[in-house]
């Protein structure tokens, strides 16, 4: 499924657009706010809290956000941006996805490395590289 729309039963998906940066998808099951790559940048609680009320208005489970809408201060964690978005997140007990390309970010900074490691064994918040891995986390197993 290239488009990555579908739900777990084959059928398209109807996306919604619920905004000029954001649409939403059913994928196997879950409503996901899925973010378009020229929206404003995830770089704070602020703009968490900004996506999180579109989630809510769309009864999303999990927000997508393309990994170039992700502001830089998010991969340098020392900043504590990373650890204050994921923690609105759960605070409102949505899931976090960024999707796309992180390398660059990876290469310079072992600690992100771990820290995406951990992340992606959990359920909370996932670094995947394209929307079809995130299709491939949320088929159900079996």
């Amino acid at each position: 499924m290239p488009d990555g729309k579908h739900s777990g039963a084959g059928a398209p998906a109807r996306p919604t657009i619920t905004g000029m940066t954001t649409a939403l998808v059913t994928l196997h099951d879950t409503r996901v706010l899925r973010c378009a790559p020229d929206g404003p940048p995830l770089d704070g609680e602020s703009a968490a809290l900004d996506l999180i009320g579109d989630a809510f208005g769309q009864d999303a489970t999990l927000v997508a956000v393309p990994a170039e809408r992700v502001g830089d201060a998010f991969f340098q964690l020392r900043s504590g941006v990373a650890g204050a978005v994921v923690q609105k997140f759960a605070n409102y007990r949505l899931r976090l996805a960024v999707v796309g390309d992180i390398s660059p970010h990876l290469a310079e900074s072992s600690a992100l490395r771990d820290f995406v490691y951990e992340a992606n064994q959990g359920g909370q918040l996932w670094f995947v590289a394209d929307d079809g891995a995130l299709e491939d986390r949320l088929r159900p197993a079996g």
